[in-house]
């Protein structure tokens, strides 16, 4: 359609979407990496804070049922019933219970049970799934001092965090 001899344009040409396109994946190759780090310290972050929960969770257990400690994560977990018990404590949540949070697999270990039936010792390590959950190594044990390591699997040597 001609007006006054100028041809009307409608919608874009092919090299003004190629421009928008473009500037388009230049943004979002600068936002990615940004995104993936934030998430990774949100796992880490979790990790971190999941062993807090099982910490105080162990001690909520052990002063409320007077075995000592659980003898496994799942019995800090939710109860089926109406009133939690040694064995379905209703401390923590499902989520964790099940050992996997955030990108980390938490794996507990309780030490075996004195001469009276109490568990006096557990550990619990926190790993990253895969490389995208986090880069960092956590550690915790009845002490309630979470420990670290970018490395390994971290243990009761490994530097505190924060310290």
């Amino acid at each position: 359609m001609k007006k006054h001899g100028r041809v009307s344009a409608e919608g874009f040409s092919l090299i003004e979407l190629l421009i928008v396109v473009a500037i388009i994946l230049i943004i979002a190759a600068i936002a990615i990496p940004n995104f993936m780090q934030s998430k990774m310290a949100a796992n880490q972050a979790s990790a971190v804070q999941s062993l807090r929960m099982v910490d105080t969770a162990e001690v909520t257990y052990s002063s409320t049922y007077n075995v000592g400690f659980s003898a496994t994560l799942a019995y800090l977990g939710p109860s089926s019933g109406v009133t939690p018990d040694a064995q379905a404590a209703a401390l923590i949540d499902s989520t964790l219970a099940t050992g996997f949070k955030s990108g980390y697999a938490l794996v507990y270990s309780a030490a075996a049970a004195d001469a009276s039936g109490k568990i006096n010792s557990y550990t619990v390590t926190g790993t990253p799934m895969n490389s995208s959950s986090g880069n960092t190594y956590y550690y915790t044990d009845q002490s309630g001092v979470i420990r670290q390591n970018t490395t390994t699997v971290a243990g009761s040597t490994d530097s505190s965090i924060g310290g």
